[in-house]
């Protein structure tokens, strides 16, 4: 792990595993894991708001001390790390609508730079035909049609 990891979305994938693993029999892991994922999930994609991290800090402890297996205890132990270690990631995706390690590409701005050559390369790529440009003159990408899927840059 490093700064191009976020802290948000890899809670989130602990997450998963702990829902696909739960076998059902305590609300807390059967609901709250799912609950926590939900949470997670709407943070990931800039919909998160300040609430929601009060609401998954306290969710994250409610599972944690009322599940009845060693899953469902463990299962908020990412969130609640990632929230005392990170806390200003969790801010940033809320507040600000951005990822600081660029991986939620629904928090990305995606732009043409001043290096674009005009190959088309990015445009033919783009599933939703949001980029447009003459061939070797510098593109543009449609932000309204843009959904930001990150094709373009591959």
């Amino acid at each position: 792990l490093d700064e191009t990891d976020c802290m948000v979305e890899i809670a989130r994938f602990f997450l998963d595993f702990s829902v696909e693993e739960s076998c059902g029999k305590c609300t807390p892991c059967r609901i709250g894991t799912k609950r926590l994922y939900e949470l997670l999930n709407k943070i990931c994609e800039g919909k998160g708001c300040e609430q929601d991290l009060v609401d998954l800090k306290d969710l994250a402890l409610t599972v944690k001390n009322t599940a009845l297996c060693g899953l469902g205890k463990c299962a908020p132990n990412p969130v609640l790390s990632t929230m005392d270690c990170f806390y200003d990631e969790y801010v940033a995706h809320v507040k600000d609508h951005k990822c600081p390690a660029g991986k939620c590409s629904s928090l990305l701005d995606f732009v043409i730079t001043d290096d674009c050559i005009g190959c088309g390369l990015c445009a033919k790529n783009c599933p939703v035909d949001a980029i447009s440009g003459e061939k070797k003159e510098k593109h543009i990408i449609d932000t309204a049609v843009c959904i930001k899927c990150g094709t373009c840059i591959e």
